[in-house]
């Protein structure tokens, strides 16, 4: 039997349009200078840390992997996959909107219009599943986006999880990994 794994998600570096505060999506937004810094800054916390990190995959989106090529060149470790269903949730034609300042029912009509929450739950929970089964027993550093984050941790833990900070770390509980079954709806009013 193999042992329980670790799996910690982290949130890409900052893009020029995370500092405009527009709708990023699937749209392939690159990190600026001030992404790149944070994923340094976090990739040497993380080895000041001393945890054991054994394989670092991430988002196919040129800023998830940007990021985990940067934190990986500190730690020692190489990119070994990208998975699909890790890629931002969807927003369309409304991807490159400006969010700063809309409230109420104009910012939940383009959150709304977006791809629904429940699929972006199904895919993150899937692509967490796959990667479980593809590294057990491992310690995996999984760079993603927000949104993806914050919905699929938000099902795991069965409640809202805030929002997520660029480069921000969070833990998933994989015992709860089998358990998890769309149990409840999940606020879309801190997205992204």
């Amino acid at each position: 039997m193999n042992t329980p794994g670790r799996i910690v998600l982290i949130r890409h570096g900052q893009t020029d349009w995370n500092l405009e505060e527009r709708l990023q999506g699937a749209t392939d937004v690159p990190l600026n200078d001030a992404g790149r810094e944070q994923a340094r800054a976090l990739a040497r916390h993380l080895r000041a840390e001393g945890a054991r990190w054994d394989v670092l995959v991430s988002s196919p989106l040129g800023r998830a992997v940007e990021t985990a090529r940067i934190i990986g060149g500190i730690l020692g470790l190489e990119l070994a996959a990208t998975y699909d269903e890790l890629v931002e949730r969807g927003f369309g034609p409304h991807e490159g909107s400006r969010l700063a300042g809309l409230e109420g029912p104009a910012r939940e009509r383009i959150l709304s219009a977006g791809e629904p929450v429940e699929a972006v739950v199904r895919r993150g929970l899937a692509a967490l599943r796959r990667i479980r089964d593809d590294h057990p027993g491992r310690g995996v550093l999984v760079v993603a986006h927000g949104s993806l984050i914050r919905l699929t941790v938000s099902e795991l833990n069965g409640e809202a999880h805030p929002r997520i900070r660029n480069c921000e770390v969070v833990p998933v509980r994989t015992e709860a990994l089998g358990a998890a079954r769309l149990r409840h709806d999940v606020s879309e009013s801190t997205a992204p």
